[in-house]
């Protein structure tokens, strides 16, 4: 059976290309194709325990059976849409983007008569980490799998917490020094509930959502060291999403 295999961040540099097809045989698993891969490429073996897989755009145990035809990702550790139409209330935004996050725009979007409280919160790109003077950053996600995860965040937000409209855009591509990466903005009837669902919002996505970023420095770059990925059981449930 042939399968199609995605490369993110650090595993795409190791493998020389983002995407590739492996021919399995039949009955293979996931673990079995990551296998194949790592015998090809011995540094790609030692993330297996740093790392997580999807099939077809969901999660998945490395035990799961492949089939001919399947979207296989492989997942490093994370780092941690389009148009402007009108928000219904107990909905959200849920973007991707490539030109810079309109705050103000999202947050008027946002608000509405029965809201009391609104809170924004904006990762910006700073100029140093890790005591090197940072250039700029570059953004990549598994994008199909990114905004599912984002959609699941958002509704465990509203059902979790009981806050009204929310929106999470993250930016991708080359950012720089003191732009916004990714913003967290939530209504609610009361300042408790917003303060609360916005920490979970970026929480969450940081340690769940398959976006990398990598560091240009003066003197060279590298892929940001996230969090593991959690294993499936624990990530925001998609199939929750109305």
């Amino acid at each position: 059976m042939r399968v199609r295999v995605l490369f993110f961040g650090q595993l795409k540099e190791i493998v020389g290309r983002g995407e590739d097809y492996a021919e399995m045989a039949d009955g293979a698993r996931l673990e079995d194709l990551f296998a194949s891969y790592g015998q090809r490429y011995p540094r790609l073996a030692g993330f297996r325990h740093s790392l997580v897989a999807s099939v077809n755009q969901t999660f998945a145990d490395w035990a799961s059976p492949l089939a001919t035809g399947d979207e296989v990702a492989f997942l490093p550790p994370v780092s941690g849409g389009a148009g402007t139409p009108a928000v219904a209330r107990k909905e959200a935004i849920t973007e991707l983007v490539r030109d810079r996050i309109q705050t103000a725009e999202i947050s008027a979007r946002l608000k509405a008569p029965e809201d009391g409280a609104i809170v924004v919160f904006e990762g910006i790109v700073r100029n140093e980490s890790g005591g090197r003077r940072t250039l700029y950053l570059e953004y990549e996600a598994y994008e199909p799998l990114a905004l599912k995860q984002m959609s699941a965040i958002a509704a465990v937000m509203r059902s979790r917490f009981g806050a009204d409209a929310v929106a999470l855009v993250h930016r991708l591509g080359r950012l720089e020094i003191g732009e916004t990466s990714v913003l967290i903005a939530v209504t609610s009837a009361h300042r408790r509930e917003a303060f609360e669902a916005c920490r979970y919002g970026i929480d969450t996505l940081k340690r769940t959502v398959p976006i990398w970023k990598k560091e240009y420095f003066e003197d060279g770059a590298v892929w940001a060291q996230g969090e593991v990925p959690p294993l499936p059981s624990n990530l925001p449930k998609t199939e929750s999403i109305k």
